[in-house]
């Protein structure tokens, strides 16, 4: 089966986008993971499927599947790209959409200087929703990785995030600390190691791994939790210029109760047919 696709990346952080608003297409873990590969694919960190909303009052479905086949729950770098494949495919003129997932609806906006703003939605901190295993609420928690004990601070932004304040980023044992992390017991559904530094009030950097895909060059629900958790800590003030290695997001956050606002680029590489087995 032939299957059109278009190369995006946010920061970086890169995707495969179908469109399935015209027909259903079948992806089963294995075909999403042969996609993903970067030898003997196309190559990317996520692959997004537009499809027809399923509920009124909302524009698209959205659904995201990270390189190992799995399918989560959101991806904000992606909710960008997704608003500029729509409207460059000419699947709506509007400049603002809803959007559903699978952690529900997110609001994603294209401003005039290109640019894309999406509504986040809400963070979870209760750890039975994040979701995280815990007796306790305090928004630093302990937790035991690898024979040492780390301060975390677990955030769902539509997907599950461990967040940790590092001394420098550059030194962090991202890899091999955020490989035990993401599959960690506390962590029924898995979840993305956040590794933040902070600069000034306004301005952290930022390196996470992902579940499923590894570090990444950027990740936009990370960003989010990470500038959640600084606030939260006393340690930053919205907005906050979060730097990635594969560039910055800008992050507003208003406090409990309010919604998440990220802003940052979305590119499109080059489009292409692919052959499905």
């Amino acid at each position: 089966m032939k299957l059109r696709f278009t190369k995006m990346h946010g920061l970086g952080n890169d995707f495969v986008v179908i469109d399935a608003t015209r027909a259903p297409v079948e992806l089963t873990p294995e075909r999403v993971a042969a996609i993903a590969d970067r030898h003997f694919g196309v190559g990317c960190d996520q692959l997004l499927v537009v499809e027809p909303a399923s509920h009124p009052g909302v524009d698209f479905r959205y659904r995201i599947f990270n390189a190992d086949g799995g399918e989560v729950e959101q991806c904000g770098n992606g909710a960008r790209c997704f608003l500029r494949f729509v409207h460059e495919h000419r699947l709506t003129d509007k400049r603002e959409i809803r959007v559903e997932t699978r952690s529900g609806i997110i609001a994603p906006r294209l401003r005039d200087d290109g640019l894309v703003t999406v509504d986040m939605g809400v963070p979870v901190l209760a750890p039975a929703d994040v979701p995280f295993v815990s007796d306790s609420d305090a928004v630093v928690q302990p937790l035991a990785v690898g024979g040492e004990t780390v301060a975390i601070t677990a955030v769902s932004m539509g997907n599950p995030h461990a967040v940790q304040v590092v001394a420098d980023v550059d030194r962090a044992p991202v890899t091999s600390q955020g490989a035990l992390i993401e599959r960690h017991e506390r962590f029924p559904a898995r979840v993305n190691a956040g590794f933040m530094q902070v600069m000034d009030p306004h301005h952290i950097r930022l390196r996470v791994f992902e579940r499923g895909a590894g570090e990444t060059l950027a990740c936009g629900t990370g960003a989010c939790a990470a500038v959640v958790t600084g606030i939260l800590r006393g340690l930053v003030e919205s907005p906050v210029r979060v730097d990635t290695r594969g560039g910055t997001l800008e992050i507003a956050w208003g406090g409990e109760g309010a919604p998440v606002l990220m802003t940052g680029p979305a590119v499109t590489v080059f489009e292409g047919e692919l052959d499905l087995a």
